[in-house]
């Protein structure tokens, strides 16, 4: 993947995230993206209730992976860091 498609993928990411956002926050959590790999592994962190939920990896692969992998299919997995 070249620095552009990186740059491309990544601002598709942040706009999919920002559309996730406000269901976390309705919950007190949030997510912030953090990077992602040159094979399309992003990675996100976290916050709030989010960040200390027993339910947090289902939140993630269920929730934030899937609405990210179906708008943007260049996104292999999402990673909690």
């Amino acid at each position: 993947m070249t620095d552009e498609e990186k740059t491309v993928i990544e601002q598709k990411v942040k706009n999919a995230l920002g559309q996730i956002r406000p269901y976390l926050q309705q919950d007190g959590g949030d997510v912030e993206y953090v990077d992602m790999t040159n094979e399309g592994v992003v990675m996100v962190h976290l916050t709030g209730h989010c960040g200390s939920c027993p339910h947090a990896m289902m939140t993630l692969k269920q929730g934030i992976e899937t609405a990210i992998r179906n708008a943007i299919p260049e996104v292999k997995s999402v990673e909690r860091v």
